[in-house]
């Protein structure tokens, strides 16, 4: 066995539990930067970084207070005029109209699925709503989530309606047709974007469909300089208190720029997410959101806002009312997606005022 190798078998326990702020710049050191996998070895260490993160986290969509008073008072309303209230309903209502017009089992494949909580509340919901005859394969590189799900599955008594499969959707072969691929979170995370969508686009065949709710932003989860620039304005502005990262466990003066790729795949490729999808699929139904929002809702500094505090309200009614004015001029571009695709390119889809694909997409450039 390696030094290095023995070294990380001693260290490993001993890193987990240091802080976030010393743990990832201390990764970054020892793995090396974020970069493509031509090197077996180090893509093999950076799986090996994301399974030992994820099999840590019990509850990995916990988001603060604030988060759900910003998507209540703004997401929710723009999801409802489609007829779909949150991501889970999303999906659930895709699934179902394809499968009332195929009239017949449906199979499902989730790539990337986590514990399978997600997956789970589909599932209800199908089931709910009619639609018993479907089978869920939920793939994922964690053996711990899997589990996890298996747990769920049983414990809902909806075990027949799923199988766990363990595997990397970076390398993933699909075990023949699927009516429907989802993404949940998830292409965020992949480095081999073009060897997984023409995996999902061989399994999805000219009937199939894809969904995916997901992140299209720049890589890393990085602002890039046009929405960097809004950001800090806002920064500027809010009490000094408030610029403590409570997920890195610092302060942060002016906005940290930081990006997650360092660790893991976290944000790897994410500004290529919609351009190479826009290459290989037409889209049925396309929603992009939120870019400048993201920092002050979020894990790292959302929960020092107060929902019940009048000033902490106005703030984010303020920011979110600036994001939308970026958005729909097209100075910035939405971070976020809701998408339904399908092989056939030609199709026109059903978007949210002017926001089509073509619209929303900024090329990666790097700048």
């Amino acid at each position: 066995m390696p030094l290095k190798t023995q070294l990380e078998t001693i260290l490993r326990p001993v890193a987990r539990l240091l802080p976030r702020a010393i743990k990832i710049p201390l990764g970054r050191w020892w793995y090396g930067p974020a970069v493509a996998p031509p090197d077996t070895s180090s893509y093999d260490r950076r799986v090996q970084q994301e399974v030992s993160r994820f099999a840590e986290e019990e509850v990995i969509n916990d988001l603060p207070p604030i988060f759900h008073y910003w998507s209540n008072t703004y997401l929710r309303p723009q999801l409802e005029s489609f007829g779909f209230s949150y991501p889970e309903d999303f999906f659930a209502r895709m699934i179902e109209a394809h499968a009332r017009a195929k009239g017949k089992s449906v199979r499902i494949v989730s790539i990337g699925a986590g514990n399978c909580d997600s997956e789970m509340t589909i599932a209800r919901l199908l089931k709910e709503r009619g639609i018993a005859d479907f089978r869920f394969e939920c793939l994922d590189i964690t053996d711990a989530m899997l589990k996890r799900g298996q747990t769920l599955a049983n414990e809902s008594g909806m075990a027949a309606n799923f199988s766990f499969v363990n595997g990397d959707f970076n390398r993933w072969t699909p075990d023949g047709h699927y009516d429907v691929v989802m993404a949940n979170q998830s292409l965020h995370h992949v480095m081999d974007l073009e060897s997984l969508y023409s995996a999902i686009h061989q399994a999805i065949g000219n009937d199939g469909i894809f969904i995916t709710s997901d992140m299209i932003g720049r890589n890393g989860h990085m602002r890039w300089p046009e929405a960097l620039q809004i950001v800090q304005e806002f920064w500027k502005e809010m009490p000094e208190s408030y610029r403590y990262n409570k997920q890195l466990r610092r302060t942060e003066h002016e906005f940290g720029n930081w990006d997650c790729s360092v660790e893991g795949f976290e944000g790897i490729r994410a500004e290529e997410v919609l351009p190479l999808a826009m290459q290989r699929f037409g889209f049925d139904f396309f929603l992009g959101y939120g870019n400048i929002i993201d920092p002050f809702i979020d894990r790292g500094f959302g929960p020092h806002f107060d929902p019940s505090k009048e000033w902490d309200r106005s703030f984010i009614d303020r920011i979110h009312a600036r994001d939308e004015e970026e958005m729909l001029s097209g100075r910035i571009k939405p971070t976020h997606v809701l998408a339904v695709m399908r092989r056939d390119r030609t199709v026109t889809p059903k978007v949210w005022q002017h926001m089509t694909p073509e619209f929303c997409v900024r090329p990666p450039t790097g700048k």
